[in-house]
């Protein structure tokens, strides 16, 4: 068993996670200006994604250019990983590849203090990607623990890349936000993903 095979039934017994799905996580994040650069990135590439309509096209069209973006933001202060083995447990099923991880520190040759999972959601469908990143979610939080980093809550995203939802991992509840978000308002997905970066918890 691995990632992708966990199911978000499968996770809330074996991990005994509470569930919340009725909060708006990000009600008080607001859309922020996006830089000139961004805008000509994915006013050319985001139509050019959906045309191509595959899950590598949307990954590397428009899911890349917005993590690389949010590096930017932050001054380096975080570091990005993409399809790399991540595998901390393969007793219990977590073991694979992750489509995107984001660390809270700087080191960019070591995976040291991951943050944020993302994933692409598989034939376009956000439900079908939560149970993997729940579980990828999982993973990092035991990550965290046995390398003694101080990250209280570990945080996800699945995405089509057009469409984007949100998770939250503290402890064993989890919270799925109530709402999904559209590339139409990035800067709102965005000013997200800063929020969680330069979250208190998140940068080791």
């Amino acid at each position: 068993m691995s990632y992708r095979d966990f199911t978000l039934s499968d996770i809330e017994k074996q991990f005994t996670l509470t569930i919340d799905e009725t909060t708006d996580l990000y009600s008080s994040v607001r859309e922020m200006p996006i830089s000139d650069s961004l805008k000509a990135i994915l006013d050319e590439q985001v139509p050019l994604a959906l045309a191509i309509s595959t899950e590598k096209a949307r990954s590397e069209l428009i899911i890349a250019p917005l993590l690389v973006e949010l590096r930017k933001m932050v001054n380096h202060q975080i570091s990005l990983f993409s399809g790399v083995d991540f595998t901390v447990d393969s007793s219990r099923g977590l073991s694979g590849v992750c489509d995107f991880i984001v660390s809270g520190s700087r080191k960019q040759f070591v995976l040291d203090a991951p943050v944020l999972i993302i994933i692409e959601a598989k034939n376009e469908s956000i439900p079908s990607g939560l149970g993997q990143c729940v579980a990828q979610m999982i993973a990092a939080q035991l990550f965290n623990e046995h390398q003694g980093n101080p990250i209280k809550t570990v945080h996800g995203a699945v995405t089509t890349g057009s469409v984007w939802r949100f998770l939250r991992l503290r402890e064993t509840t989890l919270w799925i936000d109530c709402l999904e978000y559209y590339i139409n308002t990035v800067g709102r997905i965005l000013a997200i993903l800063l929020s969680i970066v330069e979250s208190k918890e998140s940068i080791s």
